[in-house]
């Protein structure tokens, strides 16, 4: 064979098998929820579907069977390539970033995730939308509302009982603010609170939505549920995959896979956190949970107490070179229409 055509056969032989390992995909996807959490058996499950749908199968994926790093490691374990998408607390990131945090500001979200979600990814387009520079960011999305949970008979609804206790707060702003009530603090992440509450280590708890009270298996523990007119807090998530997996993806497909991520996938995880929560409540009157209506005064005190929280935000924010104010009052707005 002559040597000129030897040599286009390799070329191309070549060209062939290097379009042939680009053209296909294999996603791992980490899940610290837990196997039986709707993330895990419901919302990721349908992506990964959508994925190797609009992507007729070039791209495709798995849960793996096991959490690779523990909840505030998941944004390193994709950096380091141990999964190569994964979902992230942005409460455990911030000295990372700022931007998602519009959406954990008190007294600020409402009762409906699916809203919040979705006005949470719109500002994200507006205000921040390059802020994660060692990933590529697939979705953001903003769970059911944090509430506070009383152990005992008595419930917390004034700024004098929260002072007397010991609670179990989400990490992040509720801490804060509780420790500057001058309540004792005890915080972990969500995943690990029921080693600390049904072990009665505290007597209330602040920053589970209705979703996490059953899933986390706190049901038996809480008393009473002080219900805000305003969420005293919601919290923030983000979605992402490894940059160097993400480059393998032609631009066709990734293209097709932002378009089914972004704010589709946002509502859906709020879809989800909103049904969830909603089957929880129903059950709060048979396992003796009552909601208690918080005293106006009781909630206008929080709201002033926790005023120091959104100016740090503010501050932090502006200083990472987003127009804070304005991502806040765009934030707002989406949720008001």
């Amino acid at each position: 064979m002559p040597m000129k055509m030897t040599l286009l056969m390799a070329s191309l032989s070549l060209a062939v098998s290097t379009a042939a390992a680009q053209a296909n995909t294999r996603l791992l996807v980490n899940c610290f929820f837990g196997s039986g959490h709707q993330v895990c058996t419901d919302v990721i499950p349908a992506w990964i579907e959508e994925v190797e749908t609009v992507t007729d199968g070039r791209v495709t994926a798995r849960i793996l069977p096991k959490s690779v790093a523990p909840p505030p490691e998941q944004l390193a374990a994709v950096e380091r390539g141990l999964a190569d998408v994964a979902v992230q607390f942005n409460g455990l990131i911030q000295n990372r970033i700022q931007g998602p945090i519009v959406a954990m500001q008190p007294f600020v979200g409402v009762y409906d995730a699916e809203k919040m979600s979705v006005a949470l990814w719109e500002t994200n387009r507006e205000f921040f939308p390059d802020e994660f520079d060692s990933v590529h960011l697939l979705s953001q999305f903003v769970i059911s509302p944090g509430r506070l949970y009383s152990q005992t008979d008595t419930p917390i609804n004034s700024l004098e009982e929260l002072a007397s206790r010991k609670i179990w707060a989400l990490p992040g702003p509720l801490a804060e603010i509780t420790k500057k009530l001058k309540a004792g603090v005890v915080s972990t992440p969500a995943v690990q609170s029921n080693e600390i509450i049904s072990r009665g280590v505290v007597d209330g708890f602040l920053g589970v939505d209705a979703d996490a009270l059953k899933s986390f298996q706190l049901m038996p523990y809480a008393k009473s549920n002080t219900h805000f007119a305003k969420p005293i807090y919601t919290t923030s998530f983000s979605m992402f995959i490894n940059p160097n997996t993400w480059a393998e993806i032609s631009a066709e497909d990734q293209a097709a896979i932002e378009e089914i991520s972004g704010a589709k996938l946002a509502a859906a995880f709020g879809r989800a956190w909103d049904a969830s929560s909603a089957r929880a409540e129903a059950e709060y009157a048979d396992v003796g949970i009552e909601v208690i209506e918080a005293d106006p005064a009781f909630e206008a005190a929080l709201v002033e107490a926790s005023a120091f929280v959104t100016e740090k935000w503010l501050t932090d924010a502006a200083a990472a070179g987003i127009d804070a104010e304005a991502a806040l009052e765009f934030y707002k707005s989406r949720l008001a229409e």
